[in-house]
């Protein structure tokens, strides 16, 4: 099985996952990903990852070997704290 390219996370992460904006980068082993959506109102880090883990189902476990994220509401996206 071929290591996925940031374009496929960022396809599977938006097939599953209602998202504003959705952006990942990665070498094919190790990922970053910015996640952008209203599904994560009033939800904490840990909920709104684990709602990330559920959107790639048993890719986590078998092709992905390191995600991180900054997860985010619409408004905290806006927010001119958040350096876009």
């Amino acid at each position: 099985m071929a290591d996925p390219t940031p374009d496929d996370i960022q396809r599977f992460i938006a097939a599953n996952l209602a998202c504003e904006h959705v952006e990942v980068e990665g070498d094919g082993r190790h990922f970053f990903a910015t996640i952008v959506s209203s599904e994560f109102e009033g939800t904490n880090r840990i909920a709104r990852h684990q709602r990330v883990y559920r959107a790639l189902g048993d890719r986590m476990r078998e092709q992905i070997h390191a995600l991180s994220m900054k997860t985010l509401t619409p408004a905290e996206y806006a927010s001119p704290r958040h350096p876009a």
